[in-house]
């Protein structure tokens, strides 16, 4: 018998070898088949190749392998082992007249059989073969040949039973399986409808693995199910909706899948659809909302009134799903929701290169505001029982994202969620505390129950923080705020955070929200020591907070690229030292001390000399460190030379520092160096306020100021308090 009849035998038996396509040939139930048996026997027998090849033929045309039980395909296994097709797999001699891929095509038909065994199918055999195995899928050959296709069948076979394995998909994506499933699609040949189905499996599995190790390949991919999902006309446009978002990137999605992703998904968002139609559209577009903010949809009318569309159509399903109580929600479509309204509230509250007009704006305000309000009466009905489920999280960010904007609507009704909102972040984040493990907790709350995706900030405290900064200027939600314990949360939860930034801790991988939520804390706190002076003078948090404060500026004023955070804590410091200025923490303690000096540091640098082309006398400008972010820091340094003026005369012993650290001396050399037209009257105010009160609340003061000029600069500023000040013994 020939090499090319055995081939040929066998691939008329081919079947019997896959778990596929295959007639039953024995009833198991009956016992073990004696013919089987016997060819078995031959196969364990078998002396060279031919005789190997001879057995095995039999073998196969005896038993079909998806219908013989565990045992036996163990029993053919045992027979056959990896040795003989291994070498089918690797041979590069095939007898005269017989294809090498024919002889590969029966060393996989092996291999498939055998990988039906969850236990073979990880056998390290098996997994070493994997990069072979995904040369088969982009090999080039007559795409009409029977054997080259249940080759290429076989291979599948194999590599979605090894994916189907716990450890599987990692062997895979290290083995170069999914660049090949990427190229075997794109390639639309045989079989490229199975890998586009085993890419979605890996992609599901281990989605972040992948496109670390075949990124390009990946995006082309994207790149083709983009360009179809535009061109379709028909059911499968559906199809690619479910099956576009496992293919987003985790980073950013290329712009050149923009304009076809956006058209594809205005097609079927503009047109009257089922749920079942239209839900899978609104999650793809969330998705690319979380990833991509509004970069994917065009500028113009079109983009606008598509914008305006999303927005629409998404309070709309929230309304329905939430305001009806008892009713099932669908937690994932409702998710994308929140992140269409998410986008929405992003574009109206943006003043410059908005996708909307005013009218738009207006009405999508007004549309969000009715959907908010069925997140607020779907929340004031959760249990405590359901406080760990994500939907619940996703609910409470997107109320946060509209506080953060919006407080002055739907007050009563905000006012009464305030009391859960208080407790449900006291509960994360004291259980996160508890496990000392609030990264996993991020990690477990997602965009949506079911999505694969981006996670999104598990820290339901961080998500709430803008929005009570608004709501603590105002008596009623202050009020409520305190009587639920909101203050004493917020100064643990600094304390906590202020942790991840200190010494010995890699700031350089915490994300920026982590710096962002400090600084709103800091105009929490501030908006409290404003309204509600008794409160910091009484909670026993607020000691340590202040104690937090101090022991931290020393160093964060000296590092680069802090100075916003810096200035917070320096202006939250100062205001509430006037507040526990009879605490002995602040009676001239090495602490209290090394805070002061860096609170002058941070006053004392903001502006300098800066001398200007044809005149002889510089000018007063910003320190280029200050200047860039001036806009944001001028409020808290006014705010922090005011509260700074206002400790003097209660700390004894601040003024001789200050006199010790040359502020007041070097003060009146920059005003005398400079132009005082350049000075503008709030930054005179400012210096005089505190140059008057150094000045009054001690000698060597007064006496340092007269030595430096300081009746003669008072006198060019008009700085008339201070002239008098001066001139007194």
């Amino acid at each position: 018998m020939s090499c090319c009849d055995l081939a040929a035998g066998q691939m008329l038996g081919k079947a019997g070898i896959m778990a596929s396509d295959c007639e039953p040939a024995l009833n198991q139930a009956e016992g073990r088949n004696p013919t089987l048996e016997r060819y078995l026997g031959a196969l364990r027998e078998a002396k060279n190749d031919s005789e190997q090849f001879a057995a095995l033929l039999l073998v196969t045309k005896a038993v079909k392998a998806g219908d013989i039980d565990a045992k036996t395909r163990r029993r053919i296994f045992d027979a056959v082992g990896f040795t003989f097709p291994n070498r089918l797999l690797t041979t590069k001699e095939a007898p005269d007249g017989c294809p090498d891929h024919v002889l590969r095509a029966l060393g996989v038909a092996l291999l498939a059989c055998f990988c039906s065994d969850p236990e073979l199918a990880v056998h390290p055999q098996v997994l070493n073969k994997i990069p072979i195995l995904s040369t088969f899928l982009t090999a080039r050959g007559d795409p009409d040949d029977a054997a080259r296709r249940s080759m290429i069948d076989d291979t599948y076979q194999c590599l979605t039973a090894v994916a189907g394995t716990p450890r599987g998909p990692r062997h895979l994506i290290a083995g170069g399986t999914v660049s090949a499933l990427c190229q075997a699609y794109l390639g639309h040949g045989y079989g490229f409808d199975q890998a586009l189905a085993l890419l979605v499996g890996l992609l599901a599995a281990a989605e972040t693995q992948c496109w670390k190790e075949a990124e390009p390949d990946l995006l082309a991919v994207l790149r083709g199910l983009s360009e179809d999902f535009q061109k379709a006309e028909d059911a499968s446009k559906f199809e690619l909706c479910q099956l576009l978002p496992l293919f987003l990137p985790p980073t950013t999605v290329p712009s050149e899948c923009y304009r076809d992703l956006q058209a594809g998904l205005a097609r079927i968002l503009g047109s009257k659809l089922s749920s079942w139609q239209r839900n899978p559209a609104l999650k793809l577009a969330a998705r690319l909302a979380h990833a991509c903010g509004s970069d994917w949809i065009p500028a113009g009318s079109s983009g606008s009134k598509f914008l305006a569309l999303l927005v629409n159509l998404a309070c709309v399903e929230v309304r329905l799903a939430l305001e009806e109580t008892g009713t099932e929600v669908k937690e994932d479509v409702v998710t994308a929701c929140y992140a269409l309204m998410e986008l929405g509230i992003q574009e109206c509250t943006r003043c410059e290169q908005s996708l909307l007009k005013e009218p738009q704006k207006v009405q999508l305000v007004s549309v969000m505001k009715e959907a908010i309000g069925a997140v607020i009466h779907y929340l004031l009905q959760v249990g405590s029982e359901k406080q760990k489920e994500p939907f619940v999280f996703a609910s409470v960010r997107i109320l946060g994202a509209w506080l953060a904007e919006e407080t002055s609507s739907l007050r009563k009704e905000v006012c009464q969620l305030l009391p859960f909102l208080v407790r449900y972040a006291k509960t994360l984040y004291e259980e996160a505390e508890e496990a000392n493990d609030l990264t996993q907790q991020v990690a477990n709350l997602a965009i949506s129950p079911t999505t694969p995706g981006p996670t999104w900030p598990g820290d339901a405290l961080r998500l709430l923080l803008p929005g009570w900064c608004h709501l603590t200027v105002e008596d009623g939600p202050r009020e409520i705020l305190i009587k639920e314990g909101a203050p004493s949360l917020l100064c643990k939860y600094f304390l906590q955070q202020w942790e991840l930034t200190s010494p010995g801790h890699d700031t350089s991988v915490l994300p920026d929200s982590v710096e962002i939520g400090l600084q709103t804390c800091c105009h929490i706190f501030l908006n409290l020591v404003v309204t509600a002076p008794g409160l910091i003078k009484r909670d026993a948090c607020f000691t340590s907070l202040m104690n937090t404060l101090m022991t931290s500026l020393p160093a964060l004023v000296q590092q680069q690229g802090r100075l916003l955070l810096a200035a917070n804590v320096a202006t939250l410091g100062l205001l509430m030292a006037r507040l526990l200025s009879t605490s002995p923490a602040l009676q001239g303690t090495p602490a209290s001390r090394g805070f002061f000096a860096a609170a002058i540091l941070f006053l004392s640098q903001s502006h300098v000399a800066r001398a200007t082309p044809g005149s002889d006398q510089a000018v007063l400008a910003l320190s280029p460190e200050y200047e860039g972010i001036w806009a944001d820091l001028q409020e808290l340094w006014f705010l922090g030379m005011q509260a700074f003026t206002g400790c003097v005369p209660l700390l004894p012993w601040l003024a001789p520092a200050a006199l010790r650290s040359r502020w007041p001396q070097e003060l009146l050399q920059l005003l005398g160096s400079v132009s005082p037209t350049s000075v503008k009257p709030e930054m005179v105010a400012a210096y005089q306020g505190v140059l008057v009160e150094l000045a009054r609340a001690n000698r060597l003061c007064r006496e340092a100021m007269r030595l430096q000029a300081g009746e003669e600069t008072a006198s060019h500023y008009r700085m008339a308090a201070l002239e008098q000040c001066l001139s007194e013994p």
